[in-house]
């Protein structure tokens, strides 16, 4: 590392330099989010071939959020202290294992390891399979949120200050593409598909690429030490909790759209493709298709859609906008004979339209030393939200008896979904209220 006197006299990094750390370290979020959406295309074969309930693919997709509420606490810390660097790969790395974990669900010696630590919560002796997916689920969990503080924290130390929301859209951008690539497995690796297994082992050869990326990145990063000046470290989820009563009420606006907004989009996902296919009749490559529609749109507007509000601000009037959005669809999908890539084509709008906003956001809202905190804390509620509404769609789906002789029993779950989008519509007028009285941060009127 170049010491302070050394380092003012260094030029900032080529704009192209900034570019290729991003797009590798953007390589790493890929693996992530491609190990994460997985589950989803297998949905059904996991129901066929291990007798997997909704309530257990539900725990499959909860139990990656349930560390999480702990990791905020730990996680910006471990990041201050070993840097963005070390902590990319540590935390990729976890990502990897937790990926080659779940794959290994029939492996006899991790079925009974799995089955004597949860036999105290209550794990059937018949649930070994399950008990082992669920514990590889967990360690990618730990790994894969903090793998994107991570990220977020590399982003804002090489963009702050220049195209900072219009790099935060490129980073989805590409992590969405393995989202795209997962949710379409079916298609492009439909010969993995007539057993459980294959499609997991798949997701193992994609989550290399959390460590590749890592590596790549910490490469750039060491060379750029020695040639360029450097922005610090952008801040990290960290919570200190005497900070959080020192907040606004427009932070406090975002951080409820934010949950209502992701509970009610991810979990979505968690079942849609078994939800496609029983309650409308189509294949398992169509059913993945229409959910990565989402991830389609978001990888081609969410960095336009920042582009937009970095040029002509009103961010709380479009999360507003994006929130309406969502309120009518699920209902459309439950009830009409509507093509269903209506309804999921203007859900990929708002998909694109709020995220590329509302993380930005919390930087107009909030102190740059209290950020660290922020985030921290919105990504604590948040997760909350993903394994709670996981869990409790799960449980919609099985008291319903949701299945292809009954598709009528999604409706309860879509109702939920329904209501979620009405809140978040709330809380973002709420917010807009927030933003265009006396007490407004800027982020109807601030351009870049």
């Amino acid at each position: 590392m170049t010491d302070s006197s050394a380092t003012s006299t260094l030029p900032p990094p080529p704009r192209a330099y900034r570019w290729l750390v991003l797009v590798f370290i953007s390589l790493a979020m890929f693996g992530n989010y491609y190990v994460y959406d997985c589950i989803s295309p297998m949905a059904d074969v996991l129901t066929a071939k291990l007798g997997f309930t909704d309530a257990n693919i539900g725990l499959l997709q909860a139990i990656y959020s349930i560390p999480n509420v702990f990791m905020v606490l730990i996680g910006g810390f471990i990041i201050d202290r070993i840097g963005t660097r070390k902590a990319t790969l540590a935390f990729g790395t976890l990502c990897l294992l937790g990926a080659a974990t779940t794959a290994s669900a029939d492996s006899s010696a991790l079925q009974s390891i799995a089955l004597t630590l949860g036999r105290p919560f209550g794990l059937a002796a018949d649930s070994g399979t399950l008990a082992v997916m669920a514990a590889g689920r967990l360690i990618f969990g730990l790994g894969a949120e903090s793998l994107i503080v991570a990220v977020t924290t590399a982003i804002a130390k090489w963009f702050k200050g220049k195209e900072l929301s219009f790099a935060f859209g490129i980073n989805l951008t590409i992590a969405r593409l393995g989202s795209f690539a997962a949710l379409n497995s079916p298609s492009w690796a439909s010969w993995a598909f007539d057993d459980w297994r294959k499609p997991l082992l798949v997701s193992v050869a994609f989550g290399t690429f959390c460590v590749t990326g890592a590596i790549f990145y910490w490469l750039l990063e060491i060379n750029a030490d020695r040639k360029y000046a450097l922005g610090a470290a952008g801040s990290t989820d960290k919570v200190v909790f005497s900070d959080i009563f020192r907040f606004t009420w427009s932070y406090w606006c975002i951080v409820a759209l934010c949950v209502t907004f992701y509970s009610g989009i991810f979990p979505f996902q968690t079942f849609a493709v078994k939800f496609f296919i029983d309650s409308h009749g189509v294949s398992r490559e169509t059913g993945g298709f229409l959910s990565s529609m989402l991830t389609l749109f978001a990888m081609i507007c969410t960095p336009l859609f920042g582009l937009m509000v970095d040029k002509i601000g009103r961010r709380s009037f479009f999360m507003m906008f994006g929130s309406l959005l969502l309120i009518p669809v699920y209902l459309v999908m439950a009830y009409s004979s509507i093509p269903l890539y209506v309804p999921m084509a203007v859900m990929g709008i708002a998909f694109s339209l709020i995220p590329a906003i509302m993380w930005p956001s919390v930087a107009y809202v909030v102190e740059e030393n209290k950020l660290g905190t922020a985030y921290g804390l919105m990504t604590l509620i948040q997760n909350i939200g993903l394994a709670g509404f996981n869990l409790i769609i799960g449980w919609a789906n099985d008291y319903s008896a949701a299945s292809t002789s009954n598709p009528g029993g999604y409706h309860l779950g879509m109702w939920i979904f329904s209501c979620l989008g009405f809140f978040g519509l709330f809380f973002a007028w709420l917010l807009w209220r927030s933003e265009t009285g006396a007490h407004a941060h800027g982020l109807e009127s601030i351009k870049a």
